[in-house]
């Protein structure tokens, strides 16, 4: 299954891969998923979810799309990869922004954030191929979702995006692939398979995130994409670990422990991923 497979009905061509940095092929572990905690009460997604309007920095358009209600959702947990998860709802499903018109799509953090020669790369490789996007009501489902993530995806690469837009975008598809697999369950048609399938599909988004937030951690100011230097750097020791490279991710976990300025929070969630590293080794 490509990442990008279901974006030629919109009209775009057909993406192979994503180079967050330099086109390499690398080997990485299965990661391992948690299981979703249990919600002491159920709400109505549709109850935290509403309109918002935007107008779009390539088109002008105006257009609306789905976003929650600030103050609404109660989070439960952090996978060790800063993953939030929140009561009753996936964020992560409507973190990006597409204009149904031109086909620019990014997170929300990056989305009017975009310079003329960008805007101009985005005309002349997404919009002129175009055809719309898939008209949903109500809430999101996750393979909605998958779809406006994978046009953002094609967006960053095709206007050349910083390597940290282009890593955190990568790493939040890898969160939505995470989130549609813990959603499924087995009586689904395919169910074995499209399991696989979004396993994949994470582990190449994660590996992809790696290798670009290491390239903008040497190139780039921080704040990076909301986070300090400390964060960026327990997230590049997380995403190190689950690709595999040990020594990289105990380097990086070394800075936060031997850190004058590190909080003890922050120094306790990197000796828990020393000790995951301790027990990937057995």
């Amino acid at each position: 299954m490509s990442l990008f497979s279901g974006l030629e009905k919109y009209g775009i061509e057909k993406f192979d891969d994503i180079d967050v940095k330099e086109k390499r092929k690398t080997e990485t572990r299965r990661v391992q998923k948690k299981p979703t905690p249990k919600p002491v009460q159920k709400i109505n997604e549709t109850d935290i979810i509403f309109d918002k309007t935007h107008i779009c920095p390539i088109c002008d358009s105006k257009f609306r799309s789905k976003t929650i209600k600030t103050g609404k959702v109660h989070l439960v947990s952090q996978d060790t990869d800063l993953r939030p998860r929140y009561q009753d709802i996936d964020s992560i499903k409507y973190d990006v922004i597409a204009c149904p018109n031109c086909g620019y799509a990014a997170l929300a953090r990056f989305f009017k954030t975009i310079m003329p020669s960008q805007a101009k790369l985005v005309k002349e490789n997404i919009t002129k191929n175009f055809t719309g996007l898939s008209k949903i009501e109500g809430p999101y489902t996750y393979d909605y979702s998958l779809e406006i993530y994978q046009l953002a995806l094609a967006n960053v690469m095709v206007k050349r995006a910083k390597s940290s837009e282009k890593a955190y975008t990568c790493l939040k598809t890898a969160w939505l692939c995470r989130g549609k697999s813990e959603s499924m369950d087995g009586s689904e048609p395919d169910y074995e398979k499209t399991i696989y399938e979004l396993e994949e599909d994470e582990k190449s988004l994660m590996l992809k995130a790696y290798e670009g937030f290491k390239e903008a951690f040497t190139k780039e100011n921080f704040p990076m994409c909301g986070m300090d230097e400390l964060t960026v750097t327990y997230l590049v020791a997380e995403l190190a670990r689950r690709a595999g490279d040990y020594d990289e991710s105990a380097r990086y976990i070394s800075r936060i422990l031997t850190s004058r300025v590190a909080s003890e929070r922050i120094k306790d969630k990197a000796r828990a991923i020393k000790e995951l590293i301790d027990e990937d080794k057995k």
